[in-house]
């Protein structure tokens, strides 16, 4: 039986990665920061199967008692502070976890067994004023966002450790991607809880930045497949992972809002208050390469997503 650490278990992403590589019948370590209270609603169903430990981005002696411990053979590192917004009035702590912490991880695998396989959560932030319409592993960086510049280092530090150190360290370079667990904060999410609400009397309109941003949006359940099949292939690389796709907040709110039969122009606010200091406007992956080495295909449509998260927080709120 292989075993995996998962950091960042109780997102979004790592309950998705949890769910899978206990289908394939691993051992799943999950570290979670210590806190007064430590939210498990996404993980809660798969609690009894899983073991979870204590251990903080901020602490290499904590990584490698886990590591020691558990020995895993696969780490997948998927914590971060990972809301852009906050990125700003909290750049010192983004840049502490979402950067140097992913060397503080490297470093303990380094110390204590280089033959551990390493996935590094890679961020299409990265690309920011985009350089290349679509982009792709080998399009240069310009983020726009303490968020995005952190994930620029930490992308840059896991190329490092592999090409140094000979370790088995893997960039997936993940465009946005969503679900019915994406946190309330993020606009997808906003949207279709928004949409839920206003469907059943609840809210009475929704308050937006930039309508006109565009994203490649894609399901986080099939972008977990992606990660286990990186740390699957016969070598340690970067991989683009994303839709090709790309649709503006305006077309999603279109989309949510006309699921349940309304007009979202009749409830969408477009308020200032929600734009970036600094604003991305287009995203778009060319996702070629995990396809054609890693046999790796999404298989939810922007559509099916959106519907997906809409019914959800339809059901959830009716409760």
């Amino acid at each position: 039986m292989k075993t995996a650490l998962i950091t960042g278990i109780t997102g979004q992403d790592g309950s998705y990665l949890a769910e899978l590589l206990l289908e394939k019948g691993y051992d799943v370590i999950g570290m979670v920061r210590r806190t007064s209270t430590v939210k498990y609603e996404r993980i809660d169903h798969i609690l009894d199967q899983i073991t979870i430990v204590q251990g903080d981005l901020h602490d290499q002696g904590s990584m490698l008692n886990v590591l020691e411990e558990f020995k895993p053979s696969e780490v997948y590192n998927l914590a971060a502070q990972s809301f852009v917004p906050a990125s700003w009035s909290q750049a010192i702590l983004t840049a502490e976890v979402t950067g140097v912490g992913v060397t503080r991880l490297l470093e303990a695998i380094r110390l204590y067994d280089k033959t551990i396989k390493f996935y590094q959560a890679s961020s299409s932030e990265m690309f920011g004023k985009v350089m290349e319409v679509p982009q792709k592993e080998s399009t240069p960086f310009y983020p726009r966002s303490p968020y995005g510049v952190a994930k620029v280092y930490g992308h840059w530090i896991t190329v490092n450790y592999r090409e140094s150190y000979d370790m088995f360290a893997t960039s997936g370079i993940l465009f946005n991607h969503e679900s019915p667990r994406r946190g309330l904060e993020f606009v997808t999410r906003k949207i279709t809880d928004a949409v839920a609400r206003i469907k059943l009397g609840k809210q009475k309109e929704l308050r937006l930045g930039n309508l006109d941003a565009r994203r490649d949006w894609g399901f986080a359940g099939d972008y977990v497949d992606a990660m286990w099949r990186m740390l699957q292939h016969d070598k340690a690389d970067n991989f683009v992972i994303g839709t090709g796709e790309t649709y503006a907040v305006r077309e999603f709110c279109e989309h949510a809002f006309g699921f349940v039969d309304l007009d979202y122009n009749d409830y969408v606010v477009v308020d200032q208050k929600f734009y970036r200091p600094a604003e991305v406007d287009l995203l778009i992956s060319d996702p070629s390469k995990a396809r054609d080495e890693l046999g790796w295909e999404r298989k939810v449509s922007f559509k099916g997503l959106v519907e997906m998260m809409v019914q959800s927080d339809l059901e959830r709120l009716s409760k």
